[in-house]
Order: structure tokens, then sequence, then C-alpha cells
């Protein structure tokens, strides 16, 4: 696993993070291009992060001011991807050693194609940059 390094900002983030919901967040990553911050919370995490009915991700919606996504860590590359995929729901993920690299093949429905890839790329951008940070997986391929 790479190791994650944080900035002043994303250290700031988890700290509000981890106080407005209890729950452990692993990461975050910093969107300028798409004004928004992801946090990849501990396995099992999820729902105390999210809070009843989102009360916990909209307080810090409106601290931050940036839109806020959540994302389940696993120690499985393969369901951390799947995670990082939603709401697209890939039918299949396999990784393949090739060349020194570790790359995911990523299998999605025709029609949720675009829903994976995002507006400008944005979804498979978080996909590739957090499953390199966190599994060493250098290349997604959908």
């Amino acid at each position: 696993m790479s190791e994650v390094k944080l900035n002043l900002d994303g250290m700031r983030y988890i700290a509000l993070f981890e106080k407005y919901t209890g729950a452990t967040a692993k990461d975050c990553l910093m969107d300028e291009e798409n004004d928004r911050v992801i946090f990849v919370v501990k396995t099992g995490e999820m729902g105390l992060a999210i809070g009843k009915n989102g009360e916990h991700i909209t307080k810090l919606v409106k601290d931050i001011g940036r839109q806020i996504e959540v994302v389940e860590y696993n120690d499985d590359p393969i369901i951390f991807i799947k995670n990082l995929m939603q709401p697209s729901n890939p039918t299949n993920i396999k990784i393949v050693h090739k060349n020194d690299k570790r790359i995911a093949y990523v299998e999605v429905r025709t029609k949720e194609k675009g829903l994976a890839i995002g507006r400008n790329g944005k979804n498979i951008k978080k996909v590739k940059i957090l499953a390199k940070r966190h599994h060493d997986i250098d290349e997604i391929i959908i």
C-alpha cells in the first residue's frame, strides 16, 4: 500500500469530519477542480459517517462549503474499487499484473458507463487516485 500523505487542509478536514461524525477517516482527497472533498472511512463506519438522514454530511457541507463524498475502505482492492465506483455497479472487476504494473479491469453495464466515468471524467479520476493511494493499482480500465 502506498503511504497516504495529507496537507494541512486535509488534516483539518479529517479532524472536522471525525468530530462531526464519530467515524474514522483513513484519507481525505481534495478535488479542487470539482469543488468536492472525498473522505475514505474505515470499513463498517459508512452509516456512522453519514448519520441519520445524512445529517453529518449536511453539517460538513455547510462548514466546509464544498460537496462531500464518503467512500468505505476495504482491505480487498476489488471491494474497495466497487465502493469507489458507486453509484454505478460494476458487474466484474479483475486485477492483473502486467509489465510491473497492477491494472484493474472494471466491467459496467453499457447504460452505466457514463455514470462510472462521470462528467469530464471526475468519477474515474477519483477511482484512479484512491485505488493507487490505497492499493497501489496503477491503472483502471473500464
